[in-house]
């Protein structure tokens, strides 16, 4: 009997770096979760969990095993340093774009944006930003702090400049967040209203895209260290990355999943089928 090393891999994400265009990896990392934290956990859980969903989705009609997906595993940060977790972070994410393909990228807390838009700044200049997210994130520091998950799109601004940054499903955040917001990013409070101009807008530019999980209503995604009421709809949040998808992106995440605080499992399992269709949009 032949036996085969044991592979732990997101379904449908088994292929060689070699021949992959996208390359999938976890990011698991809470130093800085302000409130609730347990991120650290997710892409373990993810590729865990992976299992229970097909790679076949009837919304696209296109299958993860028609794709090349390569899924390097998880990155090993330091827990406790933010700013040498974001540089392994960096140096990760740009060798995948050195070698032409798209990194994907599982957090942890939403920090870990900055390490990857960082290597995706250095080799697409003219980088913009598509963030859908229940809180600004726009501090420019937090109790002292710079490296915050409460900053991380200020901190992204830093890299990119004016009106390069799309904010969707913002409903929370200090009110000099939102006045600041006003003179530098684009911010949609509570959903996506404007995507569509939005997309009209960056067409043929390089796009970042990062999805805070927790834009989603608690009541279908508990599983987050910082719920917010009255989110977006799986349904919604599906509709936007579909509405995305046409556009150059090249790069992206997916973050804040805690799945310590849905021991359904429901949330994680959403999180799973989002990052299916991520990744068939992507390929």
């Amino acid at each position: 009997m032949k036996m085969n090393k044991n592979i732990h891999t997101f379904i449908g994400c088994g292929h060689d770096y070699e021949e992959s265009r996208i390359v999938l990896f976890g990011a698991p990392f809470d130093s800085t979760t302000s409130f609730r934290p347990g991120t650290r956990f997710a892409s373990a859980a993810m590729r865990n969990e992976s299992m229970g969903i097909e790679t076949y989705s009837p919304y696209l009609d296109a299958d993860l095993e028609d794709r090349c997906i390569f899924d390097g595993g998880d990155l090993e940060l330091i827990f406790g340093n933010a700013a040498k977790s974001l540089s392994i972070i960096e140096d990760f994410a740009a060798q995948v774009l050195q070698d032409k393909k798209i990194p994907c990228m599982i957090g942890g807390e939403h920090l870990v944006t900055l390490g990857a838009v960082r290597a995706a700044v250095e080799a697409y200049p003219e980088l913009h930003i598509l963030h859908f997210d229940a809180h600004a994130d726009l501090r420019d520091d937090y109790l002292g702090e710079k490296l915050s998950h409460a900053t991380v799109m200020r901190r992204c601004y830093d890299l990119v400049g004016d009106h390069k940054i799309y904010q969707f499903g913002i409903r929370s955040g200090e009110r000099s967040e939102f006045l600041w917001a006003k003179d530098h990013v684009f911010t949609s409070k509570f959903n996506f209203g404007g995507l569509e101009a939005a997309v009209a807008a960056l067409a043929g530019k390089p796009v970042y895209l990062t999805i805070d999980l927790d834009v989603l209503d608690p009541s279908v995604f508990p599983g987050t260290g910082t719920p917010e009421a009255g989110g977006v709809s799986f349904n919604e949040l599906m509709a936007a990355v579909s509405a995305v998808s046409g556009l150059n992106i090249v790069a992206a995440d997916i973050n804040e999943l805690s799945p310590i605080y849905d021991q359904s499992g429901a949330s994680t399992a959403l999180a799973c089928k989002l990052l299916r269709e991520v990744l068939l949009q992507l390929g």
